[in-house]
This record gives C-alpha cells, sequence and structure tokens, in this order.
C-alpha cells in the first residue's frame, strides 16, 4: 500500500515452536510406554490445562464446565480429574489477585461437592514447571484443554501436539485463541458457553483411537509446518524483498 511520504507491506506470520525438544525419545522404555497406555484406562482418564494466572484464560468459564460435566455424567464420578496448572503471574495487581480469590473458591467449592475416598475431582497446581515436567504431563493426559476467553496464538497447543505418539490424546481450543485458525482439526468450544464446553469434553473422552490419530496427524504437519525457524525466515526473506 503507498502512503503519501512512502510504502508499506502487511504479512501473516504464523509464529511456531521448535517441536524437538516436545517428541517422544526413540529409546523410551516399553515400561514407560505402557505406564502412558494405561493412563487411558476409564478409571483413570485425565484433563489437562495449562495457563499463566490470568484473567483472559478462562480459568473460572473452565471449572464451571467441568463441574456442569461432572453433574451430568455422574459415570465420570471417580474416573475422570481435571489437573489445571496455574502460573503466577502479577500477584500484587488487583484484578489478579480477584482472579485468584475466584479460582480458589472454584476448586474448593468443586472438590466440596464432588470428591471420593480415594478421588479428587480437581487438582490445581499453582506453581511453574520446568519444560521436561511439561512435556510429562501433556503426554499423561486425556484431554488438553486450551480455552481462553482472548489470546494470542498459544504456543502450549502446538508443545501439547508435538509431545505425542501413535495412541494421541486430543486437543480441545478454545475458537478466541490464535491456534484455532490454523489447528482446524482440533474441536472447537466457545469458552462462555459452559454447557457447549462440557459436551465437548465429554466426546473428548469417547472419540475412538482412530478418529484421535487422524486429528494428531493433521495438527502435527501444522506444527512441522509453522516451526519458530520458519517464521523467522519468511519474516525476515520478505523484509529483505521488501
Amino acid at each position: 500500500m503507498t502512503i503519501e511520504n512512502g510504502s508499506f507491506q502487511t504479512g501473516v506470520y504464523p509464529i511456531g515452536i521448535d517441536p524437538t525438544p516436545f517428541r517422544p525419545k526413540s529409546n523410551e522404555s516399553d515400561d514407560t510406554k505402557t505406564r502412558r497406555s494405561a493412563r487411558r484406562r476409564p478409571q483413570e482418564q485425565q484433563v489437562l490445562a495449562v495457563d499463566r494466572l490470568d484473567y483472559t484464560k478462562g480459568i473460572p468459564e473452565r471449572l464451571r464446565a467441568f463441574r456442569r460435566l461432572l453433574e451430568r455424567s455422574r459415570s465420570l464420578r471417580g474416573k475422570l480429574s481435571l489437573v489445571q496448572i496455574s502460573t503466577p503471574s502479577r500477584t500484587r495487581m488487583p484484578e489478579y489477585i480477584r482472579e485468584k480469590e475466584e479460582v480458589d473458591r472454584l476448586v474448593g467449592q468443586i472438590n466440596g461437592a464432588f470428591s471420593e475416598a480415594g478421588w479428587l475431582p480437581i487438582r490445581y497446581l499453582y506453581r511453574s514447571y520446568q519444560l521436561e515436567e511439561l512435556t510429562e504431563f501433556y503426554r499423561q493426559a486425556d484431554i488438553y484443554l486450551v480455552t481462553p476467553l482472548r489470546d494470542g496464538m498459544n504456543l502450549v497447543a502446538k508443545e501439547f501436539i508435538a509431545a505425542q505418539d501413535d495412541d494421541p490424546s486430543v486437543l480441545v481450543l478454545s475458537r478466541f485463541c490464535g491456534a484455532a485458525k490454523s489447528m482446524t482439526d482440533a474441536p472447537v468450544v466457545n469458552p462462555y458457553d459452559v454447557d457447549g464446553t462440557a459436551s465437548t469434553i465429554n466426546r473428548a473422552l469417547h472419540m475412538p483411537r482412530r478418529e484421535r490419530a487422524q486429528r494428531w496427524e493433521a495438527l502435527m504437519e501444522v506444527v512441522k509446518r509453522d516451526t519458530a525457524e520458519s517464521w523467522s525466515t519468511s519474516f525476515l526473506s520478505e523484509l529483505a524483498a521488501a
């Protein structure tokens, strides 16, 4: 586009990750693979979410959707847990203090209402983890929820996909995160729709292995195509050409 004193050019450059650190190791032991396969027995299903504790991430809405799922599907009680990892963020700002208080309140209410001997519906981990530890969480989960109310690319969605093997888990995305624009084979939810999100999680829990594998293969192609390296190369080459 030309303007009075010059011109400018716009472009779309989807940022990515280096998937290599998240990929399963070729020398992984049979015991480790067996342990990961066992995670999908009905009595051990797990939903995972990893976010900064930020009011844009939709954590209260996600907790309400999980509560609605337990209310509707009594058969899941004692068999399904949500692991919510929340990294502390801007801990002195009033908006973030209120967000933490709301999350703490909802976790307490849900655990108080549904807990049974030997089973806690929500494991709330208010801390940060190293890459290796997060990768292990990614591989143990059956469902991974990336459901912000408004956000950028959400590279954690790509990390999760890169961490999967030939028996992959299901990625569920908010329609309001950037990753949903290119990762179109992931089920998409409106995080404000508590009932709809609960229903999508339930469908994902019962998704056949063949469908899970087909979706993962398509999503993995996106992860391998739009890497951090390809992003920098495309941006810098077009900048040089301009």
